[in-house]
């Protein structure tokens, strides 16, 4: 059994982002491909699967739990936590293999004993090592160490028993935008990690990965590649905010994203609504003639905002049409008038690539709400199911 509201990846469209991201790094820079908040709504499993199949050298997850369903789901390519997690998780990270951000002496410590319960020595007398990365703070304001602290926090943790220093990571909070003001900081950053590089260097401390970079770097700024990159958005399709595609193009860069989700479902009654009557909570909309509406199976808790109503069409037989009164919680209504042909159990898409027959995407569904096309596609909840298709 089925249920008609779902999504689909599409898989085709998932690989063309992945060869467009490819063309825009050295072959020698690796791929952390993030897929926390379940692949941004694009199921997690489904999408890391896709992405071992082309050859991504790190997953990136922002909860151990996150971790930990991708390693029962069988993918064993490194996972990157980006986020803190608390002493109790802490053994998680060791029996999943998922290797985490810390940034200070407290922090450092605390995973430290928790690797050193752990772990015990192995019966040739080597030392179990655990690798964790050291995060940076060069603007952000969230976690991370000062630069000028790196180098001491790179050797602290080199010298607990069970720890090693694999990376450093920093993350730009402007990147995304395109104001000269804005280009200045992230340069800033940029100067500031590279500081932080440095002081772990002149500690004679040589981690393997440098990565300070998500989309809106990976496609703007070269020079902050270093040598990992970790995509986000891009990967499923959109462009970062103001770095969008004809931005890139007026300096000469062609990348073309492909939207990998469409979010789908069916009309399950049509009725006539007479004039002056209302249409769902609050009675926001009141009709101002006769007219006809379509039910849809799909509401808030599903990832369609309430916030999109009014102003939301979706797409029934290649055509849009507008959603009336409030989204509820499990359905919302369509009005479809007395001319179309919409009939029961029609297919629905309210976004998607145009493959789909779609005639939104996410983008279309964040201007509406004002917001951006990464909490449109993150509010897509569990109980939509997701499914493959080429």
């Amino acid at each position: 059994m089925s249920r008609c509201t779902k999504a689909f990846i599409h898989k085709n469209n998932l690989k063309h982002n992945i060869e467009q991201i490819r063309k825009f790094i050295n072959p020698d820079v690796k791929l952390c491909f993030a897929v926390k908040a379940d692949a941004y709504g694009h199921d997690a499993v489904l999408t890391s699967k896709i992405a071992e199949e082309c050859g991504a050298d790190f997953l990136a997850v922002a909860t151990v739990e996150e971790g930990i369903e991708l390693r029962e789901a069988g993918i064993t390519i490194d996972i990157i936590l980006l986020s803190l997690c608390t002493p109790e998780e802490m053994p998680y990270l060791f029996k999943y293999s998922i290797n985490p951000l810390i940034f200070n002496e407290e922090n450092i410590k605390f995973l430290s004993d928790a690797a050193d319960e752990y772990f015990s020595d192995n019966a040739d007398g080597n030392c179990t090592k655990f690798n964790v990365f050291l995060a940076v703070d060069t603007g952000m304001g969230r976690i991370g160490c000062y630069p000028e602290e790196a180098g001491e926090q790179a050797s602290f943790i080199n010298s607990r028993k069970h720890l090693k220093l694999e990376g450093v990571c920093s993350h730009l909070c402007v990147s995304d935008g395109i104001s000269e003001e804005n280009i200045s900081f992230t340069k800033k950053q940029g100067e500031r990690f590279r500081i932080a590089v440095e002081n772990i260097r002149a500690k004679g401390i040589e981690p393997e990965i440098f990565s300070c970079g998500s989309s809106a770097a990976l496609l703007a700024y070269p020079e902050l590649h270093f040598n990992m990159i970790r995509p986000g958005i891009i990967a499923y399709g959109y462009y970062p905010d103001e770095v969008t595609e004809d931005y890139l193009k007026s300096f000469g860069k062609d990348i073309k994203l492909k939207p990998v989700l469409s979010f789908e479902t069916k009309v399950v009654a049509i009725r006539t609504i007479k004039k002056g009557e209302s249409i769902s909570y609050g009675r926001t909309f009141i009709c101002e003639k006769d007219t006809r509406i379509a039910v849809l199976p799909v509401g808030y808790a599903d990832g369609l905002l309430r916030r999109f109503s009014p102003g939301l069409c979706v797409t029934i037989n290649g055509k849009n049409y507008p959603v009336r009164g409030r989204i509820c919680m499990d359905q919302c209504m369509v009005e479809i008038g007395f001319d179309s042909d919409v009939k029961l159990w029609d297919r629905v898409v309210i976004f998607g690539p145009e493959e789909s027959g779609a005639l939104n995407t996410a983008d279309t569904l964040a201007k509406i709400g004002n917001t951006i096309s990464y909490e449109v596609l993150t509010s897509i909840s569990k109980r939509v199911k997701k499914y493959i298709v080429e």
